[in-house]
């Protein structure tokens, strides 16, 4: 095996990529990492860091290009941590993330079944209906961007390709706004100064746009000034929120909301269904792939009216209440009270009377369901990017539903759930990934499992 050291130059070619969306290349036996790399690149690299088993490259020269690398279209990358392929074809991209849930689910889960399908995004760009933009000071006026990969140093930036035009020119008005009163910026490092974070959200169907300014103070300045100019902006803002966040933290958002102007709520709609979103609801960011991504899970469901439905870790109520009508009967559970304050709501505003939701942990609160008497025809998980707790696990094999519908952003934890629940006779029958996030590394899974 090579020793590397910081400073060498030396020459690869690009034949991997990772889960974070960097090159993999290989140099006498040592791997070697390399950020903004593309398949089939042949590159003159620089090494930044070593390891006994690994090295890190920085792109020196890129002495011929793989097929899938282009042009990046945005200024600030990759400066700018937001986005990881946009040196790559979206076509290219799509190959390298299909590959990446293949491969976990067959080195790690076991299986040896590939995706169904791939569901690209029409639209890769302006899919964002959700920013939290960081604002800093440059030259002693207010800026606004994103932060640098693995740092909170703030990319200015004029707009971001991800995101609807409108928010960056709310962003533009916010930055205004402050160079013209005494609301100072935050300071992680001291915890002092008022403003901390431009919070944005836009409902795609109805076009409504909610403004929510995070502060460490109980409102703004100047308050009534900010909503006449964020008002003006455009008839689409239909809510201006002021969220309270004293706590020393990088947490963004406080627990306490209070609304400025307008309404409390801004409304969307996926597969049919309505539902209101408070700036503390979960809300997948991509509309048009999170409507595709329910209706490949309600499709893998195969409800007829007959089957009771189990949704665990269900957030706001979005998949299940998509999937209610074609249910005997819902239960959703959810640990964050104001997710299923949400839930609740969303079912009553659709007039959906079979859904029931209670809040707690995903396993306790759906054991004591099963010992009320009742047992789940179908069972959806959809968990955080950690996958479903042992206990889940456990709780998923007992109770031995008809079919598993298992929702992930992350496809090792899927794996790795897969072949747990291989090991009690569960079988992985397909699964279909979906780009709900063009251009960044993060991609979602849908899969389906019955037992044997």
């Amino acid at each position: 095996m090579a020793t590397l050291k910081k400073n060498d130059v030396i020459q690869v070619d690009i034949d991997g990529m990772t889960a974070e969306g960097s090159g993999v290349a290989h140099y006498e036996g040592m791997a070697v990492f390399i950020p903004n790399a593309a398949p089939g690149d042949t590159a003159e690299v620089i090494i930044i860091k070593t390891s006994k088993n690994y090295a890190v490259g920085r792109i020196k020269r890129i002495i011929k290009a793989g097929k899938g690398r282009c042009e990046p279209d945005c200024p600030s990358y990759p400066k700018c941590g937001g986005c990881t392929f946009r040196h790559l074809e979206y076509p290219e991209e799509c190959r390298v993330k299909r590959q990446r849930v293949n491969d976990a689910m067959k080195r790690i889960g076991g299986v040896e079944i590939e995706a169904e399908e791939f569901i690209p995004a029409d639209e890769p760009d302006r899919y964002r209906n959700k920013a939290q933009i960081p604002f800093g000071s440059e030259k002693g006026q207010a800026v606004f961007g994103f932060y640098a990969e693995r740092s909170h140093r703030i990319i200015p930036f004029t707009d971001c390709l991800l995101q609807p035009e409108i928010f960056s020119v709310i962003a533009q008005a916010t930055a205004h706004f402050l160079n013209d009163t005494s609301n100072d910026l935050y300071d992680e490092m001291t915890g002092r100064g008022r403003f901390r974070h431009l919070y944005i959200r836009r409902a795609f169907a109805t076009g409504e746009v909610m403004v929510c300014a995070v502060v460490n103070a109980n409102g703004l300045v100047r308050e009534e000034e900010f909503v006449r100019r964020i008002r003006a902006v455009s008839p689409e803002i239909k809510s201006i929120v002021i969220n309270v966040n004293r706590e020393k933290t990088n947490v963004i958002m406080g627990n306490k909301c209070r609304t400025a102007w307008g309404s409390e709520t801004i409304r969307d709609m996926l597969c049919g269904v309505t539902f209101e979103i408070s700036p503390l609801s979960f809300y997948q960011v991509n509309r048009a792939q999170a409507e595709r991504l329910y209706q490949k899970a309600a499709e893998y469901a195969g409800l007829d009216g007959r089957q009771v439905l189990f949704d665990l870790y269900c957030g706001t109520g979005t998949i299940g209440l998509t999937m209610a009508s074609k249910a005997r009967a819902l239960y959703g559970v959810e640990i964050i009270p104001d997710a299923v304050d949400n839930a609740v709501r969303n079912a009553a505003l659709n007039g959906i009377t079979n859904a029931h939701f209670v809040c707690g942990d995903a396993h306790d609160k759906a054991q004591k369901l099963k010992e009320q008497g009742i047992q789940p025809d179908v069972v959806i998980v959809d968990p955080p990017r950690k996958g479903c707790s042992e206990a889940t696990v456990e709780f998923l094999d007992k109770t031995s539903p008809e079919k598993i519908i298992y929702i992930s952003c992350d496809p090792a934890t899927l794996a790795r759930d897969v072949a747990r629940l291989k090991t009690s006779g569960w079988q992985l029958i397909k699964f279909t990934v979906v780009d709900m996030f063009p251009r960044t590394a993060n991609v979602e899974t849908v899969a389906l499992l019955s037992h044997k």
